[in-house]
């Protein structure tokens, strides 16, 4: 009986740490920055200190709903935006918390703007200012009705 009952745990652990966990906005605002110096840019840039509960989604596979951006002419850079084009990270319409960078098994076009939820696994990125502080790696998405 404690064998069948160890082993009913272990499976029901075992089956939430791969399931995908649908998070907010909220979620990812959980973030505080300071101003670092990158001596290859000679500039200051936002550097992310992420909270515990951020951190815990790192490596996770999530789900999270927002606008589909496509930010590169070439289609090659893909966004994930809290607001429209019109009030996006870039536009000074929110932080680095309110966009995350997409990076497709296989591209499926959205048109921009499109209200899209995302299922990826989640990187956290602090050192790399050539990408977004939040990465959805392996995504794919599906058009919210």
């Amino acid at each position: 009986m404690k064998n069948k009952i160890l082993i009913a745990i272990l499976l029901f652990t075992h089956a939430l740490c791969y399931s995908q966990q649908k998070i907010t906005w909220e979620d990812l605002a959980k973030v505080t920055y300071t101003d670092k110096f990158f001596p290859a840019y000679d500039d200051y840039f936002k550097h992310p200190d992420f909270s515990a509960s951020v951190k815990t989604l790192e490596g996770k596979k999530i789900t999270i709903k927002g606008y589909f951006l496509n930010i590169d002419p070439n289609g090659k850079l893909f966004m994930l935006s809290k607001g429209p084009m019109s009030a996006c990270f870039f536009c000074g319409q929110g932080g680095p918390e309110t966009a995350v960078e997409l990076q497709f098994t296989n591209v499926k076009h959205f048109k921009t703007d499109n209200i899209v939820s995302m299922t990826g696994t989640l990187k956290l990125n602090a050192s790399d200012v050539e990408h977004f502080n939040y990465i959805l790696i392996e995504c794919e998405g599906e058009l919210v009705n």
